[in-house]
């Protein structure tokens, strides 16, 4: 059976802003790719200082995400399936971060994580533990913006899960815990696989906060964004190559979340 098609007249009002507001979107990543020092890409890419800021952006990335896994997945559960006074405080607590200024979650948390903040004083005295400044205060900084995006996209996937997978485990006899680990986890894998790799890409672009926390020191504190922002001062050059890599990586994050985030005709 065919199917017919009604191509509907756009009316211009609309059409004229929507052609302005999508030029103004590609415009600029159309510049930054006109401007790319294509001849000397490779060199670019292999001096030190990229290198490094590549490869610590990697890691504290990584070990940002693992840490929002493993307390935001269970922080996730609780929200979608405990009911408790205070949910819907704590739901919005959670989405802070979101709408937050980077900078000042970045003082906010030199306010608690400092030498004399309110843990980081105790961490100094009892373990000799500092984080400001540091490659683990680069690493906090990075889960305390893009643990919301994971909290967010597990508390979806286990709301849109069938619960009578899990009210069954129960009257098998399984406990809370093995029925989160063993039945509810692989229910919601794709949404925790699709909210880690929003976490990840993040994590990854995180400049605010790492900047006013961990201060932008090369080879320990200083990620790809903090390497962007400096080279705007010396070498022009090479921030748009930083700036390629990073957008590379967000279009490749976009084209594979495609299916989960943006819809299909």
């Amino acid at each position: 059976m065919s199917r017919t098609v009604r191509r509907q007249r756009v009316p211009i009002a609309l059409l004229v802003p929507a052609g302005l507001g999508l030029t103004f979107l590609v415009l600029p990543l159309a510049g930054l790719l006109l401007r790319t020092p294509w001849t000397t890409l490779p060199q670019r890419l292999a001096e030190p200082g990229v290198l490094t800021a590549l490869r610590l952006s990697l890691e504290t990335a990584t070990v940002a995400t693992l840490l929002c896994v493993a307390l935001g997945v269970p922080l996730a559960w609780l929200l979608a399936r405990v009911e408790f006074p205070g949910r819907r405080l704590v739901r919005a607590l959670v989405t802070v971060p979101l709408v937050l200024p980077p900078v000042v979650g970045g003082v906010a948390l030199l306010l608690v994580f400092g030498r004399r903040g309110l843990v980081g004083s105790w961490l100094d005295e009892t373990f000799g533990v500092t984080l400001p400044f540091t490659t683990a205060g680069v690493v906090l900084a990075e889960a305390f913006v893009a643990m919301p995006f994971l909290v967010i996209a597990v508390e979806g996937a286990l709301r849109g899960a069938d619960p009578r997978y899990e009210e069954a485990a129960a009257t098998l006899g399984a406990g809370r815990f093995t029925t989160f680990t063993r039945v509810t986890l692989p229910l919601v894998a794709p949404g925790v696989a699709a909210g880690a790799v929003l976490c990840w890409a993040r994590a990854l672009g995180e400049f605010g906060a790492t900047i006013t926390f961990a201060g932008n020191y090369p080879g320990r504190t200083q990620t790809m964004p903090l390497a962007v922002y400096l080279a705007l001062e010396t070498d022009l050059q090479a921030a748009i190559v930083l700036s390629l890599i990073l957008l590379t990586v967000s279009v490749v994050i976009l084209a594979a979340l495609r299916d989960k985030w943006v819809g299909t005709t």
